[in-house]
């Protein structure tokens, strides 16, 4: 829907699916920048209010950008920048703001087509339509749309754009290594659906009526520079040098400096993570070094999709890859990704298979008259000028027998299905060379870790035992972290997971457990037998007592002290170091406390006799007190 909502806007649209609602925004200056690359900014905000939530940070309000939102804010640039027109440098702004969230239908994809709409009908000149749609693979069978439930056994998370006439313009992905020809069959899916978004979008244009604004042409070359640079290509003896060259004579012909093309690279509760950081000087650049920008969270994210499928899903430890690149001339991202596999091969992570992934590019030759492609290249692991002058940037990951990673960068308004199925073949072959390689350095994981890793072991603590183990307020477990760096934490009643950093601190962990837990005697206990208990202190609700010299002191409960009713132990006369007789009852099947008890072992007639005998001295004594005074008179 459209015209209700944002209407200052150049363009608006709603998107709804079931009860999750996007409202997107699109406006652009009608001032060229001075910069000689389209400007274009995409914000996707999953704002709180929209699923009935209050933020949870102190200001109680939205703050920065989460790994999320920056996510699908990329997913959402990659679909819409390829479909400006060449020469486009007017900066442009597309806001995709949540109005509602139902838990059950996905936003992103809705905001992917709520920017088709946007920019559609607005005057914005935008070669679009486009549509996106989900595909999921559940059961060997192809979803499209899955709920957030659907999603959850879900072997496939596959976002696709079509451009019309069955034209792709990008793909993102992640699979649980899925075969190639079942990840073809979903690309085919995807791109059938995208085509009726599209004629949706169409018919609304064409009922609405818009027309485009013609931007001012900044700059185009000359024909004797383009007549030069097509004649320097023929026998170009490095891809350097014609760059070299060109700027060399467009210096000499006191053409502005920055009209010169410069190769520049490209456009975050999980137990297992990749961090990718790209400093300013792996491509001779002076920038930042704080932070994580958009385009390192981007890669850092699709490495890690690559990764995951391969992690055992019951390793105990949690994983975080760290990916530095150094020096770049090609695709940084799937060399985390192969770099990452023998990484956390030589870490002795019992990953399932090698991960390696490639990038393949294209370059082609339009038919102008057609606005078709003509003929067409596709480069196996593009350089970084490739990459730059090239029409895609097509990144594919996964093990020797399947897909895990997709992301598909394309700089075309749209190309056929049939190049991508080339690609996709292309990048296989060469991700099971690069595979190949990597094997002769390292093809398995390492049977043990290393000595310096981290170990984690599970203790076996009987219920009886469990409040001794833990200490009172949990003093033993805290001291044991103090002095050993070594973490528990408890799985079931009687299982508890014990984390050390190093194996020699498991080690001191172990003697440490062991001596808490020695307490040979009391398995010599009886049920229902009477023992000599010391008292070691005097408390308000009772009293502690040991049955044996090295047992930790339990409370002997005022209730359990005497047949009659006190409020203090020392209405008995009981003083530290005093023994008594107890009665055990063994270990409370609740809370694993001793249960003693004194006052079962006094009878009860006995403690009435003592009460008449106390109440009789008493009355005697003021019997004879009044026959003394009375014989006074």
């Amino acid at each position: 829907s459209s015209g209700k909502l944002a209407r200052f806007a150049d363009g608006s649209a709603v998107v709804q699916s079931g009860d999750t609602a996007v409202m997107v925004t699109a406006v652009s200056k009608t001032k060229p920048s001075p910069s000689q690359f389209m400007p274009l900014v995409v914000d996707y905000r999953q704002k709180a209010a929209a699923a009935g939530r209050i933020p949870t940070n102190y200001l109680r309000r939205e703050i920065g950008s989460s790994d999320k939102e920056i996510l699908t804010s990329r997913v959402i640039d990659r679909s819409i920048r390829p479909l400006f027109p060449a020469g486009y440098f007017y900066d442009t702004q597309v806001l995709c703001n949540l109005l509602a969230v139902d838990g059950v239908n996905e936003p992103d994809v809705l905001a992917i087509n709520g920017a088709s709409v946007a920019l559609s009908l607005s005057d914005i000149p935008w070669n679009g339509p486009i549509g996106a749609v989900r595909i999921g693979m559940i059961d060997g069978e192809c979803v499209v749309n899955p709920t957030r439930k659907e999603m959850s056994s879900s072997t496939l998370n596959l976002v696709v754009a079509g451009a019309p006439k069955s034209q792709i313009v990008m793909m993102e992905a992640s699979a649980e290594n899925i075969l190639q020809q079942d990840f073809c069959h979903a690309i085919k899916v995807g791109v059938k659906y995208t085509q009726q978004i599209i004629q949706g979008i169409q018919q609304l244009v064409k009922e609405i009526g818009v027309t485009k604004r013609t931007p001012q042409k900044l700059f185009t070359p000359s024909p004797e520079i383009v007549e030069h640079t097509h004649k320097n290509v023929k026998y170009y003896e490095a891809v350097n040098k014609i760059r070299l060259d060109t700027e060399e004579q467009l210096r000499e012909s006191s053409m502005k400096s920055d009209q010169i093309i410069t190769a520049i690279n490209g456009i975050k509760d999980k137990n297992f993570m990749l961090h990718y950081e790209f400093p300013p000087y792996a491509t001779n650049e002076i920038g930042k070094v704080t932070g994580v920008n958009r385009r390192e969270l981007g890669h850092g994210a699709l490495a890690e999709k690559a990764l995951y499928p391969v992690i055992p899903k019951d390793f105990p430890f949690t994983i975080r890859v760290t990916s530095e690149v150094l020096e770049s001339n090609g695709s940084s991202s799937m060399a985390s990704a192969c770099g990452g596999s023998l990484a956390l091969m030589d870490a002795g992570v019992p990953v399932s298979s090698a991960v390696a992934g490639v990038a393949v590019g294209l370059v082609t030759k339009n038919n102008p008259d057609k606005g078709e492609i003509e003929d067409y290249r596709l480069l196996t692991d593009i350089l970084g000028i490739e990459d730059y002058n090239g029409d895609m940037d097509f990144k594919i990951a996964g093990t020797s027998k399947g897909i895990t990673a997709l992301q598909a960068d394309i700089k075309l308004p749209g190309i056929p299905i049939k190049i991508v199925m080339e690609a996709i073949q292309q990048a296989s072959v060469a991700k099971k060379e690069i595979i190949q390689i990597m094997n002769k350095t390292i093809s398995k994981p390492r049977a043990s870790r290393k000595e310096n890793g981290p170990v984690v072991e599970t203790v076996q603590v009987p219920l009886s035992k469990r409040a001794k183990f833990v200490g009172p307020g949990g003093y033993n477990l805290k001291k044991l972290q103090a002095e050993t760096g070594v973490t528990v934490s408890q799985v079931d009643e009687e299982t508890f997971s014990v984390f050390a950093p190093t194996p020699s601190a498991m080690h001191e962990a172990r003697d440490f457990i062991t001596e808490i837990c020695k307490d040979d005697q009391e398995q010599q206990l009886e049920f229902g037998a009477v023992y000599t208990a010391t008292i070691t202190e005097i408390r308000d609700t009772g009293v502690m007592v040991k049955l044996y010299p090295n047992m930790t002191a339990v409370l002997l409960h005022n209730t359990q002290l005497d047949q009659r009713k006190i409020k203090h132990p020392t209405a008995l006369g009981l003083e530290v170091g005093q023994e008594i007789q107890v009665k055990y009852f063994g270990r409370d099947p609740a809370d694993g406390r001793m249960r003693l008890s004194r006052k079962v072992l006094q009878s009860p007639a006995t403690s009435v006799v003592r009460t008449l005998n106390d109440r009789s001295s008493i009355v005697m004594g003021e019997s004879i007190s009044q026959s003394s005074s009375n014989s006074t008179r």
